[in-house]
């Protein structure tokens, strides 16, 4: 019977079980068993939803990008992206890697409802924040995208993978197992035709 699990990684903390010679905090660190694997990494400095299991086929199923779930971010950026700024995201962004796919871009009205940041931030007034909704999974592709447009990436937080949300009552560096109604929404994302 395989295991499917939900975390909250905070910032500073590594997406792996295993660490490094600077000795930085990792999966194993928050008390995640080393056989539940996170699908997909989020860089030390990002914050938010990893989906772990120790079921290899949906895990795979989960991080290639011939599958391509959606994931879902808050993104606070400096400054205020313009009409062109978010047309150019929205449509696909030149970086090192090469050509982004299009996103899913929306300016959010008010700050959404996470956690105190984990460090100092710029002042609201010079920020906004952004919901973010991907098709792949470049390395550090956000900020590599909202820096193309000339609005660095301050905070980073994924919220979804596919239907999957991050829990409200998940704090960071806390993570537990999914329930019933999570595990059948992940699987239906995972397996829309079954094994």
């Amino acid at each position: 019977m395989y295991q499917y699990g939900v975390a909250y990684k905070p910032y500073g903390v590594l997406s792996k079980h295993y660490g490094d010679a600077l000795g930085r905090q990792t999966l194993s660190s928050l008390g995640i068993p080393t056989h539940l694997h996170p699908a997909g990494r989020l860089d030390l400095d990002s914050e938010g939803l990893l989906v772990l299991t120790d079921d290899g086929q949906t895990l795979h199923r989960l991080t290639h990008a011939d599958h391509s779930h959606a994931k879902t971010y808050f993104v606070q950026v400096l400054g205020r992206p313009d009409v062109e700024a978010l047309r150019h995201l929205r449509e696909g962004v030149e970086i090192t890697l090469g050509r982004t796919r299009p996103a899913d871009v929306e300016v959010l009205a008010a700050a959404p409802p996470l956690p105190e940041a984990p460090l100092r931030l710029p002042s609201p007034e010079k920020t906004s924040w952004l919901r973010m909704v991907l098709h792949e999974g470049m390395n550090r592709q956000i900020k590599r995208m909202t820096a193309a447009v000339g609005h660095p990436t301050v905070r980073l937080v994924r919220v979804a993978i596919g239907r999957l949300t991050l829990p409200a009552d998940l704090e960071p560096g806390s993570w537990r197992e999914l329930n019933a109604v999570e595990r059948q929404v992940l699987l239906a994302d995972v397996w829309p035709r079954g094994r």
